[in-house]
């Protein structure tokens, strides 16, 4: 698979790159964006921390935003971010916010016109893994996080995938979106009016059937408008005391949804990550 160098701009001695690729699995081009931090080489490959976005986002947001890269640069770990959803003209899109382009929840749509394009699922899980890892000076050692919808996509993978990821984390995940408006609405839109099929992207209800454990942490900001209607942090930790899951969730005072949030904590979450990219 060939992909385009888009922009490449040095950043704490590494470098912080853009490219696209044609995706088989989405059919349609893609963009990602990639930090390699300076001891990255063919001779020393580095473990990468892959960073899913929320609604509306690109794969540009995290790396402008957040800050991440100074401790990526320190702890010698690359950082990959692709885009939400599937792009282009010809892909399906919806006039709101929560649904469509920018929206991609992270799942495998089987319904159409959804179908045709939204697979992030194998996108996230499978191709773009085997793309970076067949390009890019990095081990098959990954940790998985994201923001919002993006801590969504990073906690279902995470669960239905342990052996894939050393560790993951989120910063205010939709934790059920089985029972929750925004994820009532793309899901009843990507994979129909069955609620049993989206069980199987419901954080809250793959950690209450969990048996395999990975290190994981949640943040969530007190003052975020959307926990209470939209996130509910509570049902995963009562998902995390069914199965005995070594959550690690906490709750800052004055926080909010924002990427204010984000890079004020992504310290935290890198280094948490490090300790089991490293073992």
């Amino acid at each position: 698979m060939t992909i385009d160098n888009l922009s490449s701009n040095k950043c704490f001695d590494g470098w912080q790159q853009q490219f696209a690729h044609g995706s088989k699995v989405l059919n349609c081009k893609m963009r990602f964006s990639i930090y390699l931090p300076p001891k990255a080489s063919d001779n020393n490959k580095v473990p990468v921390f892959y960073w899913l976005s929320g609604l509306t986002c690109t794969d540009e947001n995290f790396m402008q935003k957040a800050g991440a890269q100074r401790i990526a640069a320190e702890l010698g770990m690359a950082i990959v971010a692709p885009d939400t959803s599937p792009r282009g003209e010809e892909v399906s899109d919806d006039q709101e916010y929560d649904l469509g382009q920018g929206a991609g929840f992270y799942l495998n749509a089987t319904e159409l016109p959804w179908a045709n394009h939204y697979r992030m699922y194998d996108y996230v899980v499978h191709e773009l893994p085997a793309l970076i890892e067949s390009h890019f000076p990095v081990t098959n050692k990954r940790a998985i996080s994201g923001h919002s919808m993006g801590g969504h996509g990073a906690l279902t993978i995470a669960l239905k995938n342990p052996q894939r990821y050393t560790s993951v984390s989120a910063f205010s995940p939709i934790c059920n979106p089985v029972a929750c408006p925004w994820g009532e609405k793309a899901f009843t839109a990507y994979l129909g009016e069955d609620k049993n099929s989206w069980q199987q992207y419901d954080a809250s209800i793959l950690m209450r059937k969990a048996n395999a454990f990975l290190p994981l942490m949640v943040d969530q900001g007190d003052a975020d408008p959307f926990l209470l209607e939209q996130l509910k942090p509570e049902a995963l930790k009562a998902a995390a005391k069914v199965s005995g899951y070594p959550l690690e969730l906490t709750l800052y005072q004055g926080y909010d949804h924002s990427y204010y949030f984000i890079s004020t904590f992504i310290e935290s979450h890198l280094r948490f990550h490090a300790t089991h990219l490293d073992d």
